[in-house]
């Protein structure tokens, strides 16, 4: 599926990749009230949507690999990161995350992102 100005949330799939319980119920919270489908994966390798949003702080997976990977793929990453972590932030870009928003900044706004994400507006 291609990227354009015309694709609406409904039903699209994001892929959710965080390893920690808690983060990982809170962005497919996230991804759900955006309208679109979550779709929760434990390891990048599973990172197969053509939206995704990747925890930055997982343990079990390298979250900058998973970045360049999903985005060489062809996925529209959003990443969430710690808000004082601005080499991991630049590090995330500079793999091809769209955007990387802090914990705090996804869990306010993050429906609206990840909609104006998969609509293209972003």
């Amino acid at each position: 599926m291609e990227q354009t100005a015309t694709t609406s949330p409904a039903g699209t799939a994001v892929a959710v990749l965080a390893d920690d319980l808690i983060w990982s119920s809170r962005l497919v919270a996230a991804v759900a009230n955006a309208g679109a489908r979550p779709v929760p994966v434990k390891r990048a390798a599973d990172v197969a949507a053509r939206f995704a949003v990747i925890d930055l702080g997982g343990r079990a997976y390298d979250g900058i690999a998973a970045i360049r990977a999903a985005a060489s793929a062809g996925a529209t990453v959003l990443a969430v990161s710690q808000h004082d972590d601005v080499e991991l932030r630049k590090a995330a870009l500079a793999a091809g995350a769209a955007r990387v928003l802090s914990y705090n900044k996804m869990f306010s706004d993050g429906p609206a992102v990840i909609a104006r994400l998969i609509e293209g507006t972003l």
